[in-house]
């Protein structure tokens, strides 16, 4: 009787341990469709709220997807920035700093990471699979509107995949990265015990299979602290908050070390996820145009 009793102990617990790891993989990947959030985005409207002219614009991956973005000119632009969302935003996540960037004299492509917004069976990989969105943009930028001279502004997963693009593409000149992570299953983990309780081990070993078997990818090639040192000599700016509840700080910390020369880091005191805009609009729109104009 009690050898049953164990048995049925373990069986129960195998199937909780499996359930948990399948049901934290579909938190990663199944993203939810929601609505621009105007205290985190501030301009939910396209970029004529702010006055910009822009076009509307797509471009195809080479995987097939179809990927939106403003194209917004400045006028007699030799230089473009790409701005780059996080995981669960969309193109407006970089409109903040579109306007400073365009009246610095650089036109900006605002682009849309693959999302379930354009097709419900669109999975969210950490920048694995997103990596061929970014570099469609750049296809872009350079083929469609003839720039040769390329800066990117990455946030949150969109600062790290951006991070991973430009360590293998030249064409991106310089790079500005706010709230990114440097080890994806790092900063999972993080979140798992924060918002669910779980631990990481012996939890997130199973998650990492499954997200690795479920998404088609390879887990460590979404960790932009073995890419970053391969981007020097070209210059790199990392912005972090240190009240980031969503990206610890420390995942700053560790870009930034794993960076070489040139680098600048911004530790924003008291900044919360990507929104160092709200927390000082003058620094954070003024340091950006700077990097740029004295890099790009």
């Amino acid at each position: 009787m009690m050898k049953k009793i164990i048995i049925s102990i373990i069986v129960i617990m195998m199937f909780a341990y499996v359930g948990s790891a399948w049901f934290f993989s579909s938190k990663i990947l199944e993203l939810g469709i929601t609505e621009c959030d105007v205290e985190h985005f501030v301009f939910c409207g396209d970029p004529s709220t702010q006055a910009i002219v822009f076009e509307d614009v797509s471009f195809e991956t080479i995987d097939g997807f179809t990927i939106p973005a403003w194209f917004m000119p400045a006028e007699n632009a030799k230089h473009a920035v790409l701005l780059v969302h996080g995981r669960t935003a969309s193109r407006h996540e970089g409109m903040r700093y579109a306007k400073a960037i365009i009246d610095a004299g650089y036109s900006v492509l605002a682009i849309d990471l693959r999302h379930p917004r354009q097709d419900p069976a669109i999975l969210s990989t950490m920048g694995y699979h997103e990596k061929k969105d970014v570099v469609a943009a750049l296809d872009y930028l350079e083929k469609i509107k003839g720039f040769s001279s390329i800066g990117v502004m990455g946030f949150s997963m969109g600062a790290s995949t951006s991070i991973i693009v430009m360590a293998e593409d030249q064409r991106i000149k310089v790079g500005v990265f706010s709230g990114g992570y440097a080890n994806s299953m790092d900063v999972l983990s993080e979140q798992a015990k924060v918002i669910y309780g779980l631990p990481r081990y012996p939890l997130m070993p199973l998650v990492e299979l499954f997200f690795e078997w479920r998404g088609n990818l390879d887990s460590k090639e979404t960790d932009p602290e073995n890419y970053i040192a391969q981007i020097s000599p070209r210059p790199i700016y990392i912005m972090h908050g240190t009240a980031d509840t969503t990206v610890d700080f420390s995942h700053g910390e560790r870009l930034f070390s794993a960076a070489k020369e040139p680098k600048q880091f911004w530790q924003a005191e008291g900044g919360a996820h990507t929104r160092l805009w709200q927390l000082n609009k003058e620094k954070a729109e003024s340091s950006v145009v700077e990097f740029f104009s004295r890099y790009l």
